[in-house]
C-alpha cells in the first residue's frame, strides 16, 4: 500500500497530543528538569491569545545564562592565558640572569637570590646532597647542604613536586622556612659524577603552586641551571 504524501506514522506507543498536554498540565515544572528540550521547540508568536504559555522569556533567560556562562569561562581562558604569559617571561629573564654570570659564585648567588626575585617568590634554595664522605664547606645561605638520598626521599620517582598549604621544612629552606607555606621541588642531575640536587622554590601564599599547574616551564629553568653548573665545573654530562 502506498503512503500518503506529507503522512507521518506514529510508532504504537507513541503519546497522542491529548496526552502530551495532559502530562505537562500535571507535571508544570517538567522543563525545569529537562531543560534540554527548550532547543527543540518552536514558541509561541508574540501574537498570542489566552491560554497560550509563552516560552520565549524561559528560552531568552536561558540563552543569557549560557551567554554569562561563556563570558565567565572567556575571562578564565584569558586570566590563565595572561598568567602564563607572565611566567614564560619571567622564567625567560631568570635564564638570561644565569647565562650572564661572570663566575661560578656569582651563578649561585644568582640561583639563590636572583631567581627569588625574577620569579616573584620569597625563598629559592639550591639543595646538594653530600658525597656520603665529604661535606663541602658552603658561604651561601641559600645552599643547602644535605645527606646522600635526601632528594629521592622528597621526590621519590618523581623529578618535580607541587605542594600546596604547607609549612616549610628547615631541612630545606633553613631559616626562610617559616615563610613557605607553598613550594616547587625540582630534581637537578647535574652530572654522572655527582649526587643528585634539586631547586627548592617557597612562597608565602598557600596556592601559589599546587598539583593542577603544569611543570614545562620550571623544567625548563631546571635543565638550564643544571648546564650552566656542569659548564663552570667542568663536568662531563
Amino acid at each position: 500500500m502506498g503512503r500518503e504524501p506529507g503522512h507521518t506514522p506514529h510508532r504504537k506507543d507513541a503519546p497522542t497530543a491529548e496526552e502530551v498536554h495532559a502530562y505537562l498540565r500535571d507535571h508544570p515544572d517538567f522543563l525545569v528538569h529537562h531543560g534540554d528540550l527548550v532547543h527543540h521547540l518552536t514558541p509561541p508568536s508574540q501574537d498570542r491569545g489566552r491560554g497560550v504559555v509563552d516560552l520565549q522569556a524561559y528560552m531568552v533567560e536561558r540563552l543569557r545564562g549560557e551567554v554569562r556562562l561563556l563570558k565567565d569561562q572567556q575571562r578564565e581562558l584569558i586570566g590563565t592565558s595572561r598568567a602564563n604569559m607572565n611566567s614564560q617571561n619571567r622564567i625567560h629573564a631568570a635564564v638570561l640572569f644565569l647565562l650572564d654570570a661572570q663566575s661560578f659564585e656569582q651563578l649561585i648567588q644568582t640561583i639563590t637570590t636572583d631567581l627569588a626575585v625574577l620569579l616573584d617568590l620569597d625563598v629559592a634554595c639550591l639543595i646538594v646532597e653530600s658525597n656520603g664522605h665529604d661535606t663541602p664547606h658552603v658561604q651561601t645561605s641559600g645552599v643547602r647542604v644535605v645527606e646522600p638520598g635526601t632528594v629521592d626521599r622528597w621526590l621519590g620517582k618523581a623529578d618535580v613536586a607541587l605542594n600546596a598549604d604547607i609549612q616549610g621544612d628547615p631541612e630545606l629552606y633553613g631559616p626562610g622556612a617559616g615563610l613557605v607555606r607553598s613550594e616547587v621541588l625540582i630534581r637537578l642531575q647535574v652530572s654522572s659524577e655527582t649526587p643528585d640536587g634539586m631547586l627548592a622554590f617557597g612562597s608565602r601564599e598557600p596556592d601559589s603552586f599546587h598539583s593542577g599547574q603544569g611543570t614545562e616551564l620550571v623544567g625548563f629553568l631546571a635543565r638550564v641551571v643544571e648546564r650552566v653548573i656542569r659548564g663552570w665545573l667542568e663536568l662531563p654530562a
